[in-house]
């Protein structure tokens, strides 16, 4: 065999409870369940952010949210910057080892032409360029409180394209299959980056799906339908593979970018009382949150051809380990670059420990750590804009999964400790930001 496909593929705002394999009882998903059966399915993976445009940086890049240059969401504007070029992408990593590189579906690491897919190794991309998009009209109309005007957001190769009326998610899945087969056909390794904006609002999905959840309450439905929608394009790519005959040397891997959003967008009728969209399972928190159910994300990785399927682990993994993972198993030098990550294939392969023996998180105001089953928030907060519920908070997750328990007081040099270390880490994030980012600013614009 020579050198794997790969397949990145990104749902938003999707919960760890989403999933029928992660214990779902509403949403049902039996291709990501497949996918899972095939593969290995992560029960400790997490975003490396709790909101979107950072944890994509991290993925595509290998490093820390600080550590890239994007440590927010990126503003939709047309002249928005992002993501900087003088980060490399795993993209440009596999290219550099003769891969055909494509993105399909969102970027949200910048609107500018100096910010796009092109400027960062891809080869192929259909693309939306903003967070998010109607999922009809394919038009982003969110941001006018901050003076980004309406427009059209959909371009193949930099070209403005017009889908009007298709249904997003199978837009992006269609154009998904149509890439996999014009370069399975050419017979070169390629690296498919599949971004579907599912589930994140406006909530939109076809009346097919929404007919398959009609026992559930409307917006429980709705989010459903949605996740439902992708699931059928997971089992679309996974049959085009079969097609092609490479499904042995296809590497997949599965994750959500961050916890479901509690945005009030996210209600069909505004009324928190009748919530009943995207699920944490047992987690504390959402998007935006530093506690687990704004971090802690489902994931799946599948490679027929290398990892031994009905796997379940329980290690430590990020986004961020992706990009070294993909390069080694490729063949290519880690050291030429700079990484936070580390190449996870061991631990899923020969069952060694997870590579990070502490991993970080930094979100505005709140900052948190992780080390073995300890996890310590700082100034930790449930949902965006409004107060922390504990300056610090320790908890054990081997015990306390939902962070319901505060231990700071049980067990004060553990806490001491992460406290230490979490500030250390915290301040040289800083302490890059102003010295190297602020001045060539990135994603402040």
């Amino acid at each position: 065999m020579g050198k794997p496909n790969y397949i990145v593929i990104l749902t938003d705002d999707q919960g760890y409870g989403d999933l029928s394999c992660m214990g779902s009882p509403d949403v049902v998903t039996p291709y990501f369940d497949s996918l899972a059966e095939d593969g290995v399915r992560f029960t400790d993976w997490y975003a490396n952010a709790p909101v979107c445009s950072p944890t994509r940086a991290s993925l595509l890049t290998g490093r820390y949210p600080g550590n890239c240059g994007v440590r927010s969401i990126v503003s939709g504007h047309r002249h928005a910057t992002g993501l900087n070029q003088k980060v490399p992408t795993i993209a440009k990593a596999l290219k550099e080892l003769d891969y055909n590189t494509g993105i399909v579906g969102k970027w949200h690491l910048g609107v500018d032409e100096t910010s796009r897919p092109s400027e960062h190794g891809f080869d192929y991309s259909f693309t939306f360029l903003s967070g998010c998009i109607d999922y009809y009209s394919h038009i982003f109309y969110w941001g006018q409180n901050l003076g980004v005007n309406p427009r059209h957001d959909l371009f193949e190769n930099n070209n403005d394209v017009n889908y009007n009326g298709e249904y997003a998610t199978d837009l992006i899945t269609r154009k998904a299959v149509s890439y996999i087969r014009e370069n399975a056909r050419k017979r070169e390794p390629f690296f498919l980056y599949l971004g579907y904006n599912a589930p994140h609002y406006p909530m939109h999905a076809p009346q097919e799906y929404i007919d398959r959840f009609s026992h559930l309450p409307p917006d429980r439905r709705i989010m459903a339908a949605m996740i439902s929608a992708v699931d059928d394009g997971i089992g679309e790519i996974r049959s085009e593979l079969e097609r092609q005959g490479i499904t042995e040397d296809t590497c997949i891997f599965f994750q959500s970018d961050n916890g479901p959003s509690r945005e009030s967008r996210n209600w069909l009728d505004g009324n928190e009382d009748l919530y009943y969209g995207g699920s944490t399972g047992q987690l504390k928190g959402h998007k935006f949150s530093l506690f687990e159910g704004g971090i802690r994300v489902p994931s799946i990785l599948c490679w027929p051809g290398k990892i031994q399927g009905n796997q379940v682990n329980h290690e430590v993994g990020s986004s961020m380990d992706i990009f070294p993972s993909f390069l080694e198993a490729a063949g290519g030098d880690i050291s030429l670059y700079e990484l936070d990550g580390k190449n996870i294939f061991p631990m899923v392969m020969n069952g060694e420990d997870s590579p990070h023996d502490r991993i970080f998180w930094e979100m505005l105001n709140q900052t948190a750590v992780r080390h073995g089953k300890w996890k310590l928030v700082l100034n930790g907060q449930l949902v965006e804009d409004e107060p922390a519920v504990d300056d610090i908070f320790l908890s054990d997750l081997e015990n306390d999964i939902g962070e319901k328990q505060n231990l700071k007081d049980q067990y004060p040099h553990i806490a001491e400790e992460l406290k230490e270390a979490a500030e250390l880490w915290r301040s040289n994030i800083e302490k890059r930001w102003k010295e190297e980012w602020i001045p060539l600013g990135s994603c402040l614009t």
